[in-house]
């Protein structure tokens, strides 16, 4: 009897632990900063070409918190809802794509991808510096996860993308 009163507590302690760790874990979200060489768009195509790559780019408007609010009730007004869900809302009435050079040292940061080839075990790591090959072999194949439903911001300088950070979607 008291070894299943035991278990019973052990258990649901471990329960309500691995609930805080994740509710820590989404508490440590940082929106990215609008920047003025910064932009969200969704990514398409990889080209490689002459060992220089570029990719194609549906740039979209990602609004977060309040202005999320805002434009969900404009784009949304028959929805019965005020609030966009989950804190985040995208707009992306023209999908045209638009090809970029990407610089060959730029910096990749991902927030959720298949690290380990299981993607029972794919979990959040904010701002994880990735090599810009990883991130296209992991684009163009993703281990089971298709990383081009997630929008990235990218930093456009001279006309070439030179940073790329995955957005996170709760």
């Amino acid at each position: 009897m008291i070894n299943k009163s035991l278990i019973s507590f052990v258990a649901a302690l471990i329960g309500f632990m691995s609930i805080g760790i994740i509710q820590a874990n989404e508490s440590d979200y940082t929106p990215v900063p609008p920047d003025a060489n910064t932009r969200v768009a969704y990514i398409g195509q990889i080209h490689a070409e002459q060992g220089t790559f570029s990719l194609d780019a549906d740039f979209i408007d990602w609004y977060e918190g309040e202005a999320a609010n805002e434009a969900f009730r404009r784009h949304e007004a028959d929805s019965g809802m005020s609030e966009a869900p989950d804190g985040y809302y995208i707009v992306n009435e023209e999908i045209a794509m638009e090809k970029l050079a990407v610089k060959p040292d730029a910096k990749v940061f991902m927030q959720l991808y298949n690290r380990t080839g299981d993607l029972a075990e794919a979990e959040t790591s904010w701002n994880e510096e990735i090599g810009l090959d990883r991130f296209l072999s992991l684009l163009e194949d993703g281990d089971g996860m298709n990383l081009r439903d997630y929008p990235y911001h990218l930093t456009i300088e001279n006309g070439a993308v030179t940073k790329i950070v995955q957005q996170f979607i709760p």
